[in-house]
């Protein structure tokens, strides 16, 4: 059988893209055991909680909700387990130092389906401030009203 080329979204994170400014974002591999792997490609993953933390040179995942596969019986792990990421060292250093500056989170942003391999956006982000947020709610209505005008100019001609 041919491996599946191309990306299948899985889960992604709006709360995280409400509540930060994105500054980077980085593609990483997770480890993960069988079952998990099956639960996650039927879209049982949820990342509204989840975190990432630097401790002895390797990135986890925390708050990673994965449900338990239903036909794994003994086989299901934890949901709640910490996920390892895999990155390059260097890359590990790099979001390492920069998590311990001011204000610097590492968040999921979603978790996506790579050419057969489970892959996860993961975003350096800093967080937003309650009048940030009533800026970018205030932005999208003005954009979401825009399109509505345009659509009904449309439909007269």
């Amino acid at each position: 059988m041919a491996k599946k080329k191309g990306v299948k979204p899985i889960a992604q994170n709006k709360k995280a893209r409400h509540d930060f400014f994105i500054e980077e974002s980085i593609e990483c591999g997770i480890e993960l055991k069988g079952t998990e792997v099956k639960s996650m490609r039927q879209g049982k993953v949820n990342l509204k909680e989840s975190f990432a933390m630097v401790k002895n040179g390797e990135i986890f995942v925390q708050g990673m909700h994965i449900s338990p596969y239903e036909q794994g019986n003994i086989f299901n792990t934890d949901p709640l387990r910490p996920k390892r990421l895999l990155l390059h060292k260097s890359e590990i250093r790099k979001l390492g130092s920069a998590v311990q500056r001011q204000g610097y989170a590492l968040v999921p942003l979603d978790v996506y389906l790579k050419d057969g391999r489970m892959k996860l956006n993961l975003g350096l982000c800093v967080g937003k401030h309650l009048h940030d947020k009533r800026e970018s709610t205030a932005e999208r209505d003005v954009k979401r009203e825009m399109a509505r005008m345009v659509r009904t100019n449309n439909r007269g001609e």
